[in-house]
């Protein structure tokens, strides 16, 4: 499996940014990932918290 280049704080911050009402394809250019992968992110860590992981 390989690693990846953002914390688990990183994704969840971002997932954060999407629940606000900002668009994917904003919150993705902005941490620099594409948008399908913010849709991975939110089915893996949607509703979580940083101190939950």
């Amino acid at each position: 499996m390989s690693r990846s280049r953002h914390t688990e704080a990183q994704m969840i911050g971002a997932l954060k940014h999407l629940e606000a009402g900002r668009k994917a394809e904003d919150v993705a250019r902005e941490v620099g990932v594409s948008k399908h992968t913010i849709y991975a992110w939110k089915a893996k860590y949607g509703g979580m918290d940083v101190s939950q992981t």
